[in-house]
């Protein structure tokens, strides 16, 4: 990077900010007045053309008024807001929100656990994980995360514990193979792998948008799995 990147692993500014979205957008002026904000992908074009306009407010005469082509995909492809009635859900217990064992949770150590029948919203985990404050760590192979959601997308934050390895996985909306619905990080019969810490796109339904069950397989221990995002 060749640029100044802020890291606020404490979560100051998000606290300050009041913020409850991922990713969330603000454009300060150049007087540190908040002058626009976006929650979610999407609305390039006028966060462009805010920054223009800031940008002529403070003075740049150069300001090239023309508007970039963006052809999103992936992750980049806006939210159905129409159909989104699932939030952004941590699973790390420092903001985790939806689980359903938290009753017979054991935080910051390995625990067994068997996974039980979900409402909306909720989620849940199967096999041996220790719930982080910041993430949950699977402790042994053929663990298993699952996610009562009702949206179109599903995407997951997640990565190896170690930096260098990869894990395979293999994800089942319903109990099904995924086929036309799998996002861009998986095949038509669930397969992928985690070989980076990012967010995959796991989940992407073509058709009617109803409540389903999401669950993911993992073939090696020494994930973790922090956040999931809905589109």
């Amino acid at each position: 990077m060749k640029y100044p990147v802020a890291v606020d692993n404490d979560y100051g500014v998000w606290r300050a900010f009041a913020n409850h979205y991922w990713p969330a957008l603000y454009l300060a002026d150049a007087e540190g007045r908040i002058r626009y904000h976006h929650f979610g992908e999407g609305e390039y074009a006028a966060a462009e053309m805010a920054i223009q306009q800031l940008l002529m407010d403070a003075g740049e005469d150069e300001v090239d008024e023309d508007l970039v082509a963006v052809d999103p995909h992936g992750l980049e492809l806006a939210a159905n807001w129409q159909t989104l009635q699932s939030p952004e859900t941590y699973v790390g217990y420092g903001q985790a929100t939806g689980f359903a064992q938290e009753g017979e949770a054991a935080y910051d150590e390995p625990h067994l656990y068997a996974p039980p029948a979900l409402g909306p919203n909720q989620w849940a985990l199967a096999g041996k994980w220790t719930v982080a404050q910041h993430a949950g760590i699977l402790n042994e192979p053929g663990g298993r995360l699952s996610f009562r959601f009702h949206a179109r997308d599903l995407n997951l934050v997640m990565g190896p514990a170690s930096r260098g390895r990869s894990v395979a996985f293999r994800v089942l909306p319903d109990g099904q193979p995924p086929d036309a619905a799998a996002g861009t990080d998986i095949s038509g019969d669930g397969g992928g792998l985690i070989s980076e810490q990012r967010t995959y796109q796991l989940i992407r339904q073509p058709g009617p948008i109803a409540d389903r069950v999401f669950e993911i397989e993992f073939v090696d221990s020494g994930v973790e799995a922090y956040c999931f995002t809905f589109g």
